[in-house]
């Protein structure tokens, strides 16, 4: 495993690390602590030293496996969690400080600690990125030892550019992949300039880019991959990266013939990722330990050549930016 600076921040942090959105349950699942234990371990295993969470992920659980992971390990290991997907209506009168503040100590009591490495403003509303007020809430949760760091993970580059104006802000969270190129283009360099970490998600689309889906892949009703291709229930931005699903596939052949078949198009996804040296971390979720092995191995592949880097974005020209790098 290979590990880089997490921004301006003193943690070094494993360049693959784990998402826990699916942990335990995988998208339409229950939740099952002993998968979600085993999946935990297997990172930790492989050399992740970092694992991100909220406490939304299935109510709580993910949060819940996190601490007794922490209890079961002797390794440093860094967590993330993330507040305010838990306001309904999910507008931004709903974020303010007193209701944050309940948030991030709940939090820490649901994972059995002292402290979070770092609490992110989970997606909020545009305008919450203009109150001061809230990012003021985390230099008092610092200053009383609840947080280590503040970081926001967002939907739209406008937002990333808007929260990183705020000084305590050290890290953004942001979908970035093959079929999501946008931010390498418009906020990558900003974010090197104020040494701001990013931590990328859905870097496999959805499981678009792992190679393995058809167009007779049938979903369960409870999958967001079912019932959130329009945006029903959140940003559809976080379902297949907003991407049209057929196109997606037709964009993936094209992919294939570009890296062959010698190693799943996955791992020479998030190697794609990794090739972008403002990138902290990627965070690729996990349903299985076997997915967490295969996503680790990625970190060992050679470097993309000029002509792969090239090929890759002719294709996002081809089949995706139209529909896509105007939205988001």
């Amino acid at each position: 495993m290979n590990y880089r600076k997490l921004g301006n921040t003193d943690i070094n942090i494993s360049e693959i690390s784990l998402g826990t959105w699916q942990v335990g349950g995988g998208w339409g699942g229950n939740f099952d602590e002993r998968a979600a234990a085993k999946i935990l371990h297997e990172a930790i295993d492989g050399g992740v030293n970092f694992i991100d969470t909220a406490d939304v992920y299935d109510d709580g659980k993910s949060e819940a496996a996190v601490g007794r992971l922490l209890k079961e390990r002797s390794e440093q290991i860094f967590v993330a969690s993330k507040c305010g997907r838990q306001i309904s209506p999910h507008v931004s009168e709903g974020y303010t400080p007193e209701v944050l503040r309940k948030y991030v100590e709940a939090s820490l009591k649901n994972i059995g600690i002292e402290s979070l490495d770092l609490i992110q403003l989970h997606c909020p509303p545009t305008a919450v990125y203009k109150q001061d007020e809230i990012f003021e809430l985390f230099d008092r949760l610092k200053e009383e030892g609840k947080i280590k760091h503040l970081g926001v993970s967002v939907e739209k580059v406008e937002e990333a550019q808007l929260a990183i104006k705020y000084p305590n802000v050290k890290t953004v969270q942001i979908i970035f992949n093959m079929f999501r190129q946008k931010p390498a283009a418009t906020f990558f360099e900003e974010a090197k300039g104020k040494d701001v970490g990013i931590i990328v998600r859905v870097p496999l689309a959805s499981g678009l880019l792992s190679g393995k889906m058809s167009r007779e892949r049938e979903f369960d009703t409870n999958d967001h991959r079912y019932f959130n291709r329009e945006g029903k229930a959140f940003d559809k931005g976080e379902t297949f990266s907003g991407v049209d699903f057929e196109k997606g596939l037709d964009a993936v052949e094209a992919l294939k013939d570009i890296f062959g078949e010698d190693e799943p198009l996955a791992a020479w996804a998030l190697r794609w990722i990794l090739m972008f040296d403002e990138v902290s971390t990627v965070i690729p979720g996990a349903s299985r330990p076997s997915q967490v092995k295969a996503n680790l191995l990625s970190s060992a592949l050679p470097a993309l050549t000029h002509e792969q880097l090239e090929a890759v974005r002719a294709v996002y020209a081809q089949y995706i930016k139209a529909d896509v790098h105007h939205l988001w």
